[in-house]
């Protein structure tokens, strides 16, 4: 596996690669609290079937480059994605993977460059349409605690106390019964580490939920956050997931905001971070599913 750099937006982007650059380029975006070593076993599979598979540091998580404007809004995130598939695939074809954060960029950007992606596989969040009121059901709105902590000044130093004791958290309560590994959980707690890097990621929450105002020039990309899915789509969704309850999956309520077609896949046993649980299963479905 090899790292690359380019820049895009303003923004020199760090990645993860693996396969040939020759290959359809699979564009894999990560969420919090995380970063693009998460891929690290979906990227081998994604280059043995030909695929140019990169993994980027989404923009504000070092080593990726802070925003020169302070930008990290959902359509910031989603031209990204546009402008990073421009860059890596020139012309030819790219197909999308998001795992939340990464998801709700990747439901935009498909939305707002219908003709950059040809297939889009989302991970551990629903599509915004679909969730309608279980957003605001008790139990959803308890899981979704941090949403709102993080609207506060506070929390950029809060977060960081006791190694990080938040994080952990939240690795926990996300995904039961499940512990990642010490040494990537190291290098996650390091990349926070960066300046101006944990405030970053937590201002892709403040952007979405009213606390920093959106830029209104990019008032247009936001729409499509919330417009059907464009390109066919495989949706994995961990059966205990402990932020975005298995409640707020419903199958018919998802299937019309996916015109051109949705493939739902709930995994049993696992949590938020179910492709690093369920990696072999997970990840054979992605490429299947890619490669079709």
């Amino acid at each position: 596996m090899d790292t690359g750099r380019v820049t895009v937006n303003g923004i020199t982007f760090s990645y993860l690669e693996d396969g040939p650059r020759a290959g359809t380029l699979a564009l894999c975006l990560h969420g919090f609290p995380d970063h693009a070593p998460t891929y690290a076993a979906l990227l081998s599979e994604l280059a043995a079937a030909g695929f140019h598979a990169v993994a980027p540091w989404m923009r504000g998580y070092h080593p990726t480059t802070l925003a020169p404007d302070g930008n990290y809004q959902i359509a910031s995130l989603a031209l990204d994605a546009v402008a990073l598939a421009d860059e890596l695939a020139g012309d030819g074809p790219a197909v999308l993977v998001g795992h939340d954060w990464g998801a709700i960029a990747g439901y935009t950007a498909v939305a707002h460059a219908p003709h950059r992606f040809q297939r889009l596989a989302n991970l551990a969040v629903p599509h915004a349409a679909a969730l309608g009121q279980h957003i605001f059901q008790p139990a959803q709105l308890k899981r979704s605690w941090y949403s709102y902590f993080f609207q506060l000044p506070v929390s950029d130093g809060v977060v960081p106390m006791n190694d990080y004791a938040v994080i952990d958290t939240l690795w926990h309560d996300w995904s039961p019964g499940f512990e990642p590994d010490a040494e990537y959980m190291g290098a996650l707690k390091a990349t926070f580490d960066q300046p101006g890097c944990l405030s970053a990621a937590l201002d892709y929450y403040r952007y979405t939920f009213g606390s920093k105002p959106g830029d209104p020039a990019l008032d247009a990309v936001a729409a499509k956050f919330l417009e059907p899915t464009p390109v066919p789509t495989l949706y994995l969704h961990g059966s205990d997931d402990g932020v975005m309850g298995i409640e707020t999956v419903n199958e018919d309520e998802l299937r019309p905001f996916f015109p051109a077609g949705l493939e739902l896949v709930i995994v049993p046993g696992t949590g938020h971070f179910l492709h690093l649980e369920e990696p072999d299963v997970v990840n054979h479905r992605i490429v299947t599913f890619l490669s079709a």
